[in-house]
């Protein structure tokens, strides 16, 4: 491992995928043609309406992306969510290459904004690091947060990932220390900043608060099982890493998570006016 990660984020029985394993991620061309097909097809498909279900209503749903890239690689994902009822939201996150902390909050901001608009908690969409901060946020903010769904998020061991990615957050580390701001810095992968984030993202979930992860053996940038959270309902799918935020049998699984959050929501809301 780098010197730059901090060694309690790569806890032992994990791995880094080998040198190869980013082969898998060449997965990635056949699931956008196979997502630019199934939209063909989509279209023809009756568009729902916000309103939905027993109750309806439908919890606004916010899509956060994952490290390196920003809200339009979930634009796909989150287009096809729209059809089926749901009202998304982008996190606002233009890179995710800062602190993760600030990134925490920054989200927290931006789902209190939400919440308060749409009169109900949000369910969050997380891909990789974007899982993660989802992960956090929700026992942080149970009173925001109705249900997350992570998409190959390494929650179990946030270092075991593909060397190449190591690399990129040493580039960012010494960018951080030449002077650039909003990146990601020493604290932030080694130090009390890092292992806050990786505590935080370990707490049990309150109640109340439904779980998802969606993780895949194919994955070619981090550990499969880092994602097999104990807390959350296991969904496995066949895709890249990459292409989970693309791949329509993905974004089917999510679809089917978010309708499970909703329902478990509306068990409970039954319960308790009973």
């Amino acid at each position: 491992m780098a010197p730059t990660l901090g060694t309690f984020l790569l806890p032992e029985g994990f791995e880094r995928p080998g040198l190869t394993a980013v082969l898998r991620e060449g997965r990635l061309v056949h699931e956008a043609g196979r997502h630019a097909l199934w939209v063909a097809g989509d279209r023809r498909r009756p568009v729902a309406t916000y309103a939905g279900g027993p109750s309806g209503f439908r919890e606004p749903v916010v899509l956060v992306p994952g490290f390196l890239a920003g809200d339009l690689s979930l634009r796909l994902m989150a287009k096809a969510l729209r059809r089926r009822g749901h009202r998304t939201y982008r996190s606002l996150i233009h890179a995710n290459v800062g602190c993760t902390v600030a990134a925490t909050t920054q989200l927290e901001t931006r789902l209190e904004a939400i919440a308060l608009r749409r009169g109900a908690r949000v369910q969050v969409v997380g891909h990789s690091l974007g899982g993660m901060l989802a992960r956090g946020l929700a026992v942080r903010r149970p009173d925001l947060v109705a249900g997350i769904v992570t998409l190959g998020s390494p929650m179990l061991a946030p270092a075991a990932h593909h060397a190449g990615l190591t690399r990129s957050v040493d580039v960012l580390v010494r960018l951080s220390r030449a002077g650039v701001p909003g990146l990601m810095s020493v604290d932030c992968v080694a130090g009390d900043c890092a292992r806050e984030g990786f505590e935080e993202s370990r707490e049990p979930l309150p109640d109340g608060v439904s779980f998802t992860t969606i993780y895949s053996r194919r994955d070619g940038i981090v550990d499969w099982r880092a994602c097999l959270d104990p807390l959350a309902v296991p969904v496995e799918v066949t895709a890249s890493h990459v292409g989970m935020a693309v791949d329509p049998r993905v974004v089917e699984q999510v679809a089917a998570a978010l309708a499970r959050h909703q329902e478990s929501v509306l068990e409970v809301d039954r319960g308790e006016s009973a």
